[in-house]
C-alpha cells in the first residue's frame, strides 16, 4: 500500500523481541517511520516531542501499561492529541480485557501472536474507515459502537430516550 510509507506509527511494548517482530512487520508493508518506545510513559514523552500519525501499544506494560497511555491520550489536559488513533496488542484475548481497552479509548485490538495480516487489517480500518469521537460521562474517544444504520434518521437510539431541552 503506497499510503503507508507516509505514515509515523509510534510502538510501544515492554518486550524488545515483540517490538522488532512488529517493527519489522510495518516496515515490511511499507510503513514509512516505525519509532520504539518500551512503555506508556516513554510514549507519551515521544508524543509530546513529535506526534505520530498512530499508536500501537501492548496492553501490559510497566509502569504505564496500554490503557493508561490510552486513558492519558485521550483524557489529559496536556494530552499532546486525545484523537490519536490507537492499537492496542495483547496476548490475553479475554472479553473483560478487550472491554477495558475498548472502554479507556483504544481504536482497534489485535491479538498476540500478531500477524501481518491482522495489523494491516487494523491500520486499514483507523484510515480508511476512522469512527467518530463521541463524549459521554466520563468516556471520550471512538465511538464503541461498530456501526450506525443507514435509516437512522434522528438523535436518539433507542425508542425509550427521553428528550432533553
Amino acid at each position: 500500500m503506497p499510503a503507508l510509507q507516509s505514515l509515523d506509527i509510534l510502538l510501544a511494548d515492554d518486550n524488545p523481541n515483540m517490538r522488532a517482530i512488529v517493527s519489522a512487520m510495518l516496515k515490511s508493508v511499507g510503513v514509512g517511520r516505525v519509532r520504539e518506545v518500551d512503555d506508556g510513559a516513554a510514549a507519551l514523552e515521544a508524543l509530546r516531542a513529535s506526534p505520530a500519525d498512530m499508536a500501537i501499544v501492548d496492553f501490559r506494560m510497566l509502569p504505564v501499561d496500554g490503557v493508561t497511555f490510552t486513558q492519558l491520550i485521550r483524557t489529559a489536559e496536556d494530552s499532546p492529541n486525545p484523537y490519536l488513533p490507537i492499537i492496542m496488542m495483547t496476548g490475553h484475548s479475554e472479553r473483560r480485557r478487550v472491554t477495558e481497552a475498548r472502554d479507556a479509548g483504544v481504536t482497534e485490538f489485535v491479538t498476540k501472536p500478531v500477524n501481518a495480516h491482522a495489523l494491516l487489517s487494523r491500520i486499514e480500518s483507523v484510515i480508511m474507515r476512522p469512527r467518530v469521537f463521541i463524549r459521554s460521562g466520563g468516556y471520550f474517544g471512538p465511538d464503541r459502537r461498530r456501526s450506525s444504520p443507514d435509516d437512522y434518521a434522528g438523535p436518539f437510539r433507542r425508542a425509550g430516550d427521553a428528550v432533553i431541552d
